[in-house]
């Protein structure tokens, strides 16, 4: 029987293994929790969300919206999962962790095709094995030195960060209101307003703010996308207000006008327990985290469910190492797939898994390609991006409009660029629905 090793359980790894069992190839999957943790996982299930619980925009007029309609088209398990785990959150899609990670962990766990093997590997299996490397941005000790060995050069990095999270009881609902930018999505946030004063005294305690120490931090890449709240004030007084604390959009009701600046947060949990502090990330001292963020009204006496965190992550260069279909260039049966490819974000790393595990349990099946997606496709731009060995300076990328083919015609008018994003997303939708039908084909029932 064909069989695939999968080597990690996150978002990638475990598409990786859903697709790969769809197709009736054997997986063993293996997942090194709950024998060892990384420093930014706590639970045991699989596809555990770490920096937020938000998965972004999900309309299709968007790259990442766009890119979870292909997932969605092609029978994506954490899609489904993160569609049956809904929270509110105005035009983007948020879920409930334990229930979005339960879901997947389940599936996982009853399917007769996979076999989950709690184990930590410190070593890329052999070549006579068909192994997908799914060990996400945290991979280190022996498997990162092997992975480094491979590569012959230096594994290039980054650091990330993960924002608070608040209990919603602790939030004073006399200083916040609840409201969604331009009243899209009801009161599906809790927003705490400013006036200048109060941002201005928060700004300076927070660029004054005693930071943990991050070895290395300041001579590494930050990725803009995550960015440390601390980092980002660092950049001028009114850097915050024209990102994460911007008002515009936001009507304080005991003012009847938009605040000086305003702090979004967003539902973490199906029960409204926990929210998440928008754009927060951070790497100050938990304790200087309480200090300086309970001067921001409402959350003077805010009791913490997880303080910030920041740790450092690990990517290939892939345009010197992968093919399109994320295979390892010189090595037949090793595939890579997740955040340690190059692509930025909770789908995109969906989408990697999903395409490495299409291909690795095509080679299981000794199978020619029958369908690859294309650049047309959010889902096939991405491979060929990180792929495209015209690439200098390779860093960590999010689904974009700009890595896809150019869409043929002009569209002018005031609506020009939604009409333009539409028939991209027409001409994707189109693709992938054709994929679809050679995925269904494959399936074994």
């Amino acid at each position: 029987m064909p069989v695939i090793n999968v080597i990690g359980a996150g978002l990638a790894g475990s598409e990786a293994a859903h697709i790969a069992a769809l197709m009736g190839v054997d997986v063993k999957l293996y997942e090194m929790k709950p024998v060892k943790y990384s420093p930014a996982h706590h639970s045991e299930s699989f596809a555990e969300l770490v920096c937020s619980n938000s998965l972004r925009a999900d309309a299709v007029t968007n790259a990442v919206g766009l890119l979870k309609k292909e997932l969605r088209i092609t029978g994506s398990l954490i899609m489904e999962a993160a569609d049956k785990a809904r929270v509110p959150a105005g035009g983007a899609l948020a879920v409930d962790r334990e229930e979005f990670s339960g879901f997947i962990t389940d599936w996982i766990r009853s399917s007769d095709k996979i076999t989950v093997i709690n184990e930590e590997i410190t070593k890329i299996p052999s070549d006579d094995e068909i192994t997908v490397i799914a060990t996400g941005p945290l991979t280190d000790g022996e498997l990162y030195d092997d992975i480094g060995r491979l590569c012959g050069d230096d594994t290039l990095h980054f650091f990330d960060a993960a924002a608070p999270i608040v209990m919603g009881s602790s939030i004073d609902m006399s200083k916040a209101f609840r409201a969604s930018r331009y009243s899209k999505g009801g009161d599906d946030y809790i927003n705490c307003p400013m006036d200048k004063d109060e941002y201005l005294a928060f700004y300076r305690e927070l660029i004054g703010a005693e930071r943990a120490a991050v070895k290395d931090f300041d001579r590494e890449i930050v990725f803009e996308g995550c960015m440390p709240i601390e980092t980002m004030a660092s950049r001028g007084e009114d850097t915050m207000r024209f990102g994460p604390l911007k008002p515009v959009g936001l009507i304080d009701p005991r003012t009847g006008k938009e605040p000086y600046a305003c702090l979004q947060l967003r539902q973490d949990d199906r029960a409204k327990t926990m929210y998440n502090l928008v754009g927060f990330q951070t790497r100050l001292k938990w304790d200087e985290q309480k200090r300086v963020f309970g001067m921001i009204p409402g959350l003077e006496n805010a009791e913490y469910y997880r303080m910030g965190v920041m740790h450092r992550n690990t990517y290939l260069n892939s345009p010197l190492h992968l093919e399109d279909t994320y295979r390892f260039k010189g090595r037949e049966n090793l595939f890579f797939a997740g955040q340690m490819t190059g692509v930025e974000g909770y789908i995109e790393s969906t989408a990697s898994g999903f395409l490495a595990g299409y291909y690795a349990a095509l080679k299981a099946l000794d199978m020619e390609i029958p369908f690859k997606p294309g650049s047309n496709t959010v889902m096939g731009a991405m491979a060929a991006y990180v792929s495209d060995p015209s690439i200098k300076h390779f860093v960590p990328m999010n689904a974009n409009f700009g890595i896809v083919n150019p869409m043929p015609g002009k569209f002018k008018g005031k609506d020009g660029k939604k009409m333009k994003c539409q028939a991209i997303a027409d001409r994707s939708i189109e693709e992938m629905a054709e994929f679809a039908g050679v995925l269904e084909k494959l399936k074994v029932s």
